[in-house]
């Protein structure tokens, strides 16, 4: 964890028993407990030597507690020159058809290289500022290992918009979204509604768990089944709300979570022992989360023309549908 660029520094804890976060506030007052968090889950927080990276473990007293300090980022993301998949561009809005792996915004662990710093790059001044320095333009997200269309306003007016139809969620307007996901197993029934409350893991807080109503954030997905294949399914999933990871907790959460999600769907990684030889290469080769934003549709901000636009799958999800289409039992497209 030590780093020549690092400002390093040590405490001891004097009083055992509390939240490491709120030690961590005592001993470096200068520092805010969001930041002391961040930081302890990024790595930088050691306690005799060994890596601590839970905010709400209690302390011992006397441990000796070493934080890495990383050196300040720019407050403001600097352009960067990243190829950019443009699907529909005015002087309003950008719509982006956003690879796996392209994160949407600078964060912890990800201050470059972010899809923020290749819209400033290419929009420049004209970016719209409602979403902050370090949002500059978003007006909704994905994922970063989720591909697929993405819209990005280009000025205030059309920020205001755009957010009011995602607020919406299309109960008055044109807004539409459809997601393509590979699920294991196939859901019954092969067409239905998600409705299922959404928070904050107390357990895992990197994750988002299925909560009582009333406790979370109302969310509601449709899906129908597309295809459906010995061990998998092919699943059009539909929001009607737009919740953090809701496509992927809410599958996970019906029993069918979607392949190669390291998150909601480690408990099935067996399940890829009973994919024949070339679908367990394609399934490996995929890497990540099997979820493609395959369809965007809303109503231009200024003109009121409705936009719509369709994604197909990208080669690597095409190469893992393929493979398990060859050893479908069964399958009809709806």
């Amino acid at each position: 964890m030590v780093d020549t660029e690092f400002d390093e520094r040590v405490g001891v804890v004097a009083e055992g028993g509390s939240r490491l976060d709120r030690t961590l506030v005592a001993l470096f007052p200068d520092l805010s407990r969001a930041r002391l968090q961040d930081l302890i889950r990024t790595g930088h927080v050691s306690g005799d030597g060994t890596p601590l990276r839970d905010p709400a473990q209690k302390t011992i007293a006397g441990t000796r507690i070493q934080l890495a300090l990383p050196p300040p980022v720019p407050a403001e993301p600097a352009p960067e020159a990243v190829d950019l998949p443009i699907v529909y561009e005015d002087d309003d809005l950008i719509v982006i058809d956003k690879p796996a792996g392209l994160v949407v915004h600078p964060g912890p662990g990800h201050e470059s290289g972010t899809l923020v710093n290749a819209l400033i790059a290419h929009c420049g001044a004209t970016l719209s500022g409602i979403g902050g320095v370090r949002r500059p333009g978003i007006v909704h997200r994905l994922d970063k290992d989720t591909s697929g269309l993405i819209v990005v306003a280009k000025n205030d007016a059309a920020h205001q918009g755009l957010t009011a139809q995602f607020a919406d969620h299309g109960r008055t307007g044109p807004l539409e979204r459809a997601y393509a996901a590979v699920v294991w197993g196939l859901p019954q029934p092969r067409t239905g509604t998600i409705r299922a409350s959404l928070a904050r893991s107390r357990f895992h807080r990197e994750k988002i768990a299925v909560v009582p109503d009333g406790s979370g954030r109302h969310a509601v997905t449709h899906y129908a089944v597309a295809e459906a294949y010995p061990d998998a399914a092919l699943v059009e999933c539909r929001l009607e709300t737009g919740r953090t990871h809701q496509i992927r907790v809410h599958l996970a959460h019906l029993g069918h979570p979607l392949l190669g999600d390291p998150v909601y769907g480690g408990g099935f990684r067996t399940k890829a022992a009973r994919l024949d030889q070339d679908a367990r290469a394609a399934l490996s080769a995929l890497g990540r989360q099997a979820l493609h934003a395959a369809l965007l549709g809303f109503s231009h901000p200024r003109t009121g023309m409705t936009l719509r636009f369709e994604s197909p799958l990208p080669s690597d999800l095409t190469a893992l549908v393929a493979r398990l289409r060859a050893g479908k039992a069964e399958g009809s497209t709806l």
